[in-house]
């Protein structure tokens, strides 16, 4: 007769590989995503800080709020509008401003709260489009104009709110479709004020970019350790980042007032995003009266400026 427990042990000594295997893998799973960050996010060579590289000045908003700006290079008007996380000292402005430089007098600029700009309370998606009002005035009253993801958001906003533009070129505004975030704009930003309420900003940082902006956990939990200083100013401009989820959750733009935005705009997209950027991409172009899309081949929303710059040129140099 068998004895029963013999099995028993069987079944836990498979049990107990099973879970070592498990284990092995999610180990080799994170280590391998560390090294392929590592490899693929290591530092290149520092673009020299832009506000070594031109004039640097304070706008006043409307409500007596300083933005801090730069300009740069020599040409027509050219206003860079960030995304979320970045400013003058984070993401593509000091790579991308210099080459336009070549062509165009660049403004790029501190969005309120970020960098050297103030943050008078409370916040309003208004007040974001005067900020912008007010570079457009030092620019000398109208400019061309390029919104980089949620900033192009930003800009849609501020050309329907009657601020002169020449041209509109906007990167991947993420105007994804309803169904594709696992919870509504409203219920983050509800969560990301109470992260940021209870001061973990780290915490704030991970949860936009894994239950909002959809990046693999396993990449960002890696982020702090091959991008220290890139996590670090991510973490400064932490409590800015429901003012993006603010202005993405108007879409009013695209809808009722999107007859307001009779710029010729360029929607631009990278065919190696998500498809729900991509789509993104051709709804906005398609909501606009006065717009057209065009995808870059090998390129995602971590855009390279060398690819984006010439395009931009193209565009705004066009009769």
């Amino acid at each position: 007769m068998a004895n029963p427990n013999s099995n028993a042990g069987v079944d836990t000594m498979l049990s107990g590989r099973r879970r070592r295997t498990t284990l092995l893998a999610t180990i080799s799973t994170v280590v391998a995503v560390a090294l392929v960050a590592a490899v693929m996010l290591r530092p290149r060579e520092e673009a020299r800080p832009i506000k070594t590289l031109g004039v640097n000045g304070i706008a006043t908003s409307r409500d007596n709020t300083r933005i801090a700006f730069t300009k740069l290079g020599s040409g027509p008007p050219l206003i860079l509008v960030d995304g979320a996380f970045c400013y003058r000292e984070n993401g593509p402005a000091p790579e991308l401003a210099p080459l336009l430089g070549q062509h165009f007098t660049v403004f790029t600029y501190d969005r309120r709260g970020r960098g050297e700009s103030g943050d008078t309370p409370p916040y309003a998606v208004e007040r974001e489009v005067e900020d912008l009002q007010a570079i457009v005035e030092e620019a000398g009253g109208s400019a061309y104009v390029v919104g980089i993801s949620s900033g192009g958001a930003l800009a849609l906003q501020a050309a329907a709110s009657g601020v002169s533009m020449k041209k509109l070129a906007l990167y991947e505004p993420p105007y994804v479709d309803n169904d594709g975030p696992p919870q509504s704009l409203d219920t983050a930003r509800q969560q990301l004020q109470q992260l940021l309420a209870d001061g973990d900003r780290a915490g704030a940082v991970k949860f936009f970019m894994t239950d909002v902006f959809g990046a693999p956990r396993a990449f960002v939990f890696v982020m702090p350790l091959v991008m220290r200083s890139s996590w670090k100013k991510n973490e400064l401009v932490a409590h800015t980042l429901p003012y993006d989820l603010m202005i993405l959750g108007d879409r009013s733009v695209l809808k009722e007032r999107s007859n307001l935005i009779t710029v010729p705009t360029l929607v631009i997209g990278g065919e190696k995003s998500p498809g729900g950027l991509r789509n993104a991409v051709a709804a906005v172009a398609t909501a606009l009266p006065n717009a057209h899309s065009q995808m870059l081949p090998g390129q995602s929303h971590m855009i390279a400026a060398p690819v984006l710059a010439p395009i931009l040129v193209a565009f705004f140099t066009a009769q």
